[in-house]
């Protein structure tokens, strides 16, 4: 089986393809009635549906894996752990699970890029969802130790209250375009127009 569309995808670090790759290479085998399941990379075909937050297409994926296959790669079943905690929104247990396994040098790429984008989106939700937060709590969802998350978000300007132990979230601007809609303008030319004439 050729694997050299995905294997050039892993080595340029373009881990947002790799879900669809894995999706069609597999859509290709399947129309062939090739069996492929034996040496097919199901926790990096895995890994790269729950790198671009697709869930849903992960667990089909898991639900359609023969349970020998599951039983026989523990990989398999750690990049699982890393979905059910997604799932279930456990933020600090995607971490948990994420740290959790001795990844393969080729599935430890993608699961540290997966880890640096997944800490930027919890980032991101607590700056739009908080106005203060507990250090505690930041550091749960940031995955990191209670002084790293501090340091962290104040390198984010946030500040910290030391007696609190709290932290105060700095809403990012937000930057609104406003598009010019050239049949908007034109009535409003036909408009200006008519109330000279």
């Amino acid at each position: 089986m050729d694997f050299s569309v995905l294997n050039e995808a892993l080595a340029s670090k373009s881990f947002d393809k790799i879900a669809d790759i894995c999706d069609n290479l597999m859509i290709q085998v399947a129309a062939e009635g090739v069996a492929f399941q034996d040496e097919w990379p199901f926790a990096i075909h895995l890994l790269g549906h729950i790198y671009v937050d697709d869930v849903n297409s992960a667990r089909f994926l898991w639900k359609s894996i023969p349970a020998a296959i599951k039983e026989s790669q523990p990989e398999l079943v750690a990049a699982w752990k890393i979905g059910q905690k997604l799932w279930t929104r456990d933020y600090a247990g995607v971490y948990e699970a994420i740290l959790g396994f001795d990844w393969t040098q080729e599935t430890q790429l993608l699961v540290t890029a997966f880890s640096e984008l997944y800490t930027k989106r919890m980032f991101e939700l607590l700056v739009s969802a908080y106005s203060t937060i507990s250090i505690h709590d930041a550091a749960q969802f940031l995955g990191m130790s209670e002084d790293d998350a501090t340091n962290y978000v104040v390198s984010q300007d946030w500040t910290v209250d030391p007696d609190s132990q709290m932290l105060t979230v700095k809403k990012q601007a937000i930057v609104k375009e406003q598009k010019l809609d050239p049949s908007k303008l034109q009535r409003l030319t036909e408009y200006v127009f008519h109330l000279e004439h």
